[in-house]
């Protein structure tokens, strides 16, 4: 991959859904659909919406380890992104990525106690694209 950066952001920006993982008490991983993520700073952050009262967010709080993944089935190709999970519950955060129409998700509006955004930071990840895989390093993109 000659442009990392530019590859896999027109990769993810394509993705109406992401997975994102993460590790229940036990240590097991859980694997979870979400919207694609409002907003990305190149690939090493990413902002989505979810419930305050999830389990994700639960677990997130005592266990920031994740992963997210993107895949375009139509060239069966994806890239796996690991790092951490910041739960942001203040407002200029929820404020940042609300979009018109949440409300059918936080019927109390961007001041919703149960509408927070998680901030993926992306350390590390792997591209499979053609039967091969690539690793590469965040700071070296």
């Amino acid at each position: 991959m000659r442009d990392k950066e530019k590859t896999l952001g027109n990769l993810i920006d394509k993705c109406k859904t992401a997975f994102i993982s993460y590790v229940d008490p036990d240590g097991f991983p859980i694997t979870k659909a979400m919207l694609a993520p409002r907003e990305r700073m190149g690939i090493t952050e990413f902002y989505f919406t979810t419930n305050t009262s999830s389990n994700k967010v639960n677990y997130f709080k005592k266990n920031n380890k994740a992963s997210i993944y993107f895949v375009d089935n139509r060239f069966f190709r994806g890239v796996s992104l690991i790092g951490t999970v910041e739960v942001l519950e203040d407002q200029d955060s929820k404020k940042r990525i609300w979009q018109e129409g949440d409300t059918m998700y936080y019927h109390g509006g961007v001041t919703d106690p149960d509408y927070c955004v998680l901030k993926f930071t992306a350390t590390k990840g792997r591209y499979y694209s053609k039967f091969t895989n690539e690793d590469f390093n965040i700071e070296e993109v």
